[in-house]
């Protein structure tokens, strides 16, 4: 019946400027979708994930839409790279790849009875405009350069820095049906009378009008409305002798085959408030096709999934979502989740988290369910009209180009179909379980170091930090056993091994985790106890050593100079004394780890260096709680975008699942730094208590800070609602004249925080997320008076309502 279709999309874990390691993953996905292919029907859209061919990531254009920091310029624009101009440098390696000879690729240029139609991404430099495009073909031809229309700006991405988003439509006039030459129509009449007659109107291109051609027409007979818009794009000489086309359509257009019409939107038009599928759907397009690159953020996923079946349920239709997944070689983790919907159901789910750099998700699909699907919905039909002009705005036709190609084949009415399926969502513990863990394993395989080292206080935080090293054992010693071959030879790499195979997460950890409890005389025995209990529990090599030799050598060599002895609070001293001799404990354990880290493997006779692990969570870094080139300092944070309280839950869910009861003693023991003296031998000092507001406090105080971006005041008028059960106006004053204090003080250590996982839309990451300054006014006064004035008035207020009802 030629109705039935077969769907696939993926997601791959490219690298940036990785070209040969990220073409062996596309011929390997391209490898296992010919083989469903060959399996199941004859031809077959393939939707690749972001990264196709040499994916953006991949050259690194990442860096110029979604992985770079503002201040860099992206290596894909480097002249060193191919020595070219820069502006060349993502272009033509862009076009490398499909030029390799279809003998050599042959996946890549396929023809005959399994040919493919498929997309990929790449830059393309247009009339001397930079335009990040999606490239489809077919058969060794070019069908379609599509250029991306909506860039995405905010947050993580600067993409509009490094591309010019296409304009998908001209203004077109629209004037009575007679000629203003005479009764002869003019040239740019004849040229555009072909386009439109509608109403007793003609549509006439603002840009082709003869200077009389509204001449003497009322401007209120005069409607504007847009007409999408193709051109000619030159290819490269490298194409033209492959595809044998000198030019390509260039624009906003779609894919007319035998049998169904395909559209694609990129990434962030998904997101956008008037989505092209929007559009795409009333002009007839059944299958829909995103390459995204979507990173993950703490329950995100919901979002995601609820656009696309949203955007299904109200228009009908095939959504083909591709996502990149992986590290590429910044805070972001691509979390996946490829999906195949239809009709605002699921039928197809990927992984959200997996150390498999390639996956591929398939579905077999009637396209007649969408037909009867979309006949049913009568608000749609009437929108889908174009009998008046201000219908026609809405939804003017798309260019199409006409494809000699069936998805479908005739012989299909056996062909079984695919059957619908309910999401499976992670909670925001096993996210963090996840995400993390993967990160830091694409983090480790491609530095090519031999592992981790952490400082492990203890503590919550610390303690998080290790169980996500031990996490990622875990999943590589699952894919191992899954028969990973790429993450087998990985960790042999890694530990220096050639026929090593990890079969426990627990002998795998003490390969590639280093603990080290640096004590103090300010240290409990209780923290040092739990310290090594964890690390015994989760397998990892433990160090335990003394700072205090450091510490006083370098107190007596400021004593020396100076002539001063700087004391504690509890001794005597002054706070500028307390805080600087808290200070240089922190600073010396930086200087410790680095050393260790450095030379830890060298004194085992081992091969290699370690990475050091950070471990200070998104709210204390939003507060400013640490201390400058202390512990924080480190080469990478997987916990630096995830709060105190999601943590938490996080180290619970351990407990559980890895069966790590020292973590339970954590968990009950309050948060503390230790670095004051001890009161008879018990910790006298409190994180909550330094800070002078607990973490649940401020979690709420960053999310209003970064993702509703209140000032003092705003926040004072919002919390006055939210805690109005709990705190007295005074009260709700006093927390965020306090919290604002302490932040605008702190904001400095901002710019130097250590590379983190990117988990909360709250992160207070200065070097590309949250771009604020780092000097401000820490008195604050206007804000603060409004403040002191707005709490007068409700005092006042209440007050004279008290002294009503005596």
């Amino acid at each position: 019946m030629g109705r039935k279709v077969t769907v696939a999309t993926c997601a791959l874990n490219q690298w940036a400027l990785d070209f040969e390691g990220n073409l062996q993953r596309i011929l390997k996905m391209a490898t296992a979708v010919g083989i469903i292919i060959t399996s199941r029907t004859p031809s077959c859209i393939r939707s690749r994930s972001w990264r196709p061919f040499w994916s953006l990531r991949s050259l690194r254009i990442s860096s110029a839409t979604w992985g770079c920091p503002p201040p860099r310029v992206p290596d894909a624009f480097r002249p060193e790279l191919l020595h070219c101009r820069p502006e060349l440098d993502s272009a033509i390696p862009a076009w490398c790849c499909p030029s390799r000879r279809p003998a050599e690729y042959p996946g890549l240029w396929s023809t005959g009875p399994s040919a493919a139609e498929e997309e990929g991404s790449r830059p393309v430099m247009h009339r001397n405009v930079r335009y990040n495009c999606r490239v489809i073909f077919l058969n060794r031809k070019i069908l379609l350069i599509r250029p991306k229309m909506a860039l995405a700006n905010e947050g993580n991405y600067r993409e509009l820095r490094w591309f010019t988003p296409w304009s998908r439509s001209r203004p077109v006039a629209l004037r009575p049906a007679r000629s203003c030459c005479g009764g002869v129509l003019c040239m740019e009449e004849r040229a555009v009378a072909s386009l439109a007659s509608t109403g007793g109107y003609i549509c006439i291109p603002v840009s082709l009008q003869c200077p009389q051609t509204l001449s003497g027409v009322p401007w209120d007979r005069i409607v504007l409305f847009f007409l999408q818009q193709t051109e000619e794009y030159f290819l490269p000489r490298m194409l033209q002798d492959l595809t044998k086309q000198e030019t390509v359509p260039f624009g906003d257009a779609v894919l007319s085959t035998w049998d169904t019409c395909i559209g694609s939107e990129v990434c962030e038009e998904l997101w956008t408030p008037h989505s092209p599928h929007v559009d795409m759907g009333l002009d007839g397009v059944e299958i829909f096709t995103n390459a995204s690159g979507s990173h993950h953020v703490l329950r995100k996923a919901h979002a995601r999934v609820d656009l696309v079946t949203m955007a299904t349920t109200k228009n009908g239709g095939i959504y083909l979502l591709a996502n990149q997944k992986g590290c590429d070689g910044d805070r972001l983790y691509y979390d996946g989740c490829a999906l195949i919907a239809m009709n605002g159901s699921i039928f197809a789910q990927g992984s959200q988290f997996s150390l498999d750099d390639v996956e591929v998700l398939t579905a077999t699909l009637d396209l007649e369910d969408i037909r009867s699907y979309r006949a049913e919905i009568s608000s749609r039909n009437l929108a889908a009209l174009r009998e008046c002009p201000s219908q026609a705005s809405r939804v003017s036709p798309y260019p199409r180009v006409k494809v000699d190609f069936a998805l479908s084949c005739h012989e299909d009415l056996l062909e079984p179909v695919s059957e619908p399926i309910e999401w499976k969502y992670h909670s925001p513990a096993e996210e963090i379980s996840l995400g993390p863990a993967c990160w830091l394993w694409d983090f480790l395989r491609r530095s090519r170091q031999a592992g981790f080292f952490l400082p492990l206080s203890g503590g919550v935080d610390s303690a998080a930090t290790a169980c996500l090293v031990y996490s990622m054992c875990h999943q590589v010693c699952e894919a191992v056993k899954r028969g990973n071959l790429e993450v087998l030879a990985d960790v042999r790499t890694i530990v220096n091994q050639p026929s090593y195979t990890p079969q426990d997460p627990r002998e795998l950890c003490g390969r590639v985790l280093t603990t080290c409890y640096m004590a103090s005389e300010n240290s409990s025995q209780e923290t040092c106890d739990r310290a090594r209990e964890l690390a015994q529990q989760i397998g990892s090599h433990h160090i335990g050593l003394h700072i205090d030799p450091v510490v006083k050598a370098l107190v007596g060599l400021f004593s020396l100079v100076t002539g001063a002895s700087p004391r504690f609070a509890v001794h005597g001293g002054s706070d500028r004394e307390n805080l600087a001799l808290q200070n240089v404990q922190a600073r010396v354990r930086m200087v410790i780890a680095y050393l260790f880290a450095q030379l830890s493997l060298w004194s085992r006779g081992a091969p290699g260096g370690l990475l050091v692990l950070g471990s200070a969570n998104v709210d204390e870094s939003l507060l400013g709680y640490l201390t400058k080139y202390d512990c924080s300092s480190a080469d990478i944070n997987p916990i630096g975008g995830i709060s105190k309280t999601d943590l938490r839950a996080f180290v619970q869910l351990c407990v559980e699942r890895f069966q790590l009861p020292a973590l339970q003693s954590i968990l009950a023991a309050p948060a503390t730094a230790e670095l004051e003296p001890l009161a008879h031998g018990r910790v006298s000092q409190t994180d909550e208590e330094d800070m002078g507001m607990t973490y649940a406090e401020l979690s709420v105080y960053g999310r209003l800070r970064k993702v509703a971006k209140t000032g003092p005041y705003s926040m004072f008028c919002k919390l006055l609602d939210m805690w109005r059960d709990t705190c007295s106006p005074r009260q709700v004053a006093d927390k965020v004249k306090c919290f604002f204090s302490k932040y605008s003080m702190n904001r400095h250590k901002m710019t130097t925080l250590t590379p983190a996982y990117h988990a909360e839309s709250y992160s207070p990451d200065d070097n590309r997320f949250d771009l604020r300054p780092f000097l401000y006014n820490t008195r604050w006064p206007w804000q603060f008076r409004c403040i002191e004035n707005q709490v007068l008035q409700l005092e006042g207020r209440q007050r004279q309502e008290l002294d009503g009802v005596d």
